[in-house]
């Protein structure tokens, strides 16, 4: 890294990207010169958003902050970090159940490459219980997300959810 700009990346499958996801996104350029949003492409999972719409939201979310860059992966994250010229990995911590997971994979990732830092990030407490799989649950269920996600992922899951929610529950804003 050439520029004496401190480069972070986010890894994650953003399926969709949440509220606690950009905020530990914030937290991460209250440090961090850059951060690039690096959603995993795993063949083993069956993603309600595509790669390409994933791409779409986010930069969408993100539009005119030029410090966020959104890309794809595969393999290694190190590898992938090294590539793009990252020198740490962000790291959301949610509650205490993430962090056995989450140390195991920094301490893997240390000796994969001793030259990529990990640091662990934990959002404000609002979002702490947060996750994609419950906002699409909620959505499904006729629950109010607006708090939870950007306005751009409920304006996509409107779409890929049309008509009227099941059993007559609302989907509108309570106020």
């Amino acid at each position: 890294m050439t520029s004496g700009k401190t480069m972070a990346v986010f890894p994650g499958s953003f399926d969709p990207i949440t509220n606690g996801h950009l905020d530990i996104i914030a937290r991460g350029l209250s440090v961090f010169d850059e951060v690039t949003i690096a959603i995993l492409l795993n063949p083993e999972k069956q993603p309600l958003f595509t790669v390409d719409e994933r791409v779409q939201i986010i930069g969408e979310a993100y539009e005119g902050e030029s410090r966020i860059k959104v890309d794809t992966f595969s393999g290694l994250l190190v590898d992938y970090a090294e590539k793009i010229g990252a020198t740490v990995i962000v790291r959301g911590l949610r509650a205490i159940s993430d962090f056995e997971y989450e140390f195991q994979m920094a301490l893997m990732n240390r000796h994969l490459n001793p030259r990529i830092e990990t640091v662990f990030m934990m959002p404000a407490e609002s979002y702490s219980y947060l996750s994609s799989r419950l906002v699409k649950e909620v959505f499904q269920l006729g629950g109010a997300v607006h708090e939870l996600v950007p306005p751009v992922v409920e304006r996509r899951l409107r779409e890929k959810y049309p008509g009227p929610p099941p059993e007559g529950e609302s989907r509108r804003r309570r106020t």
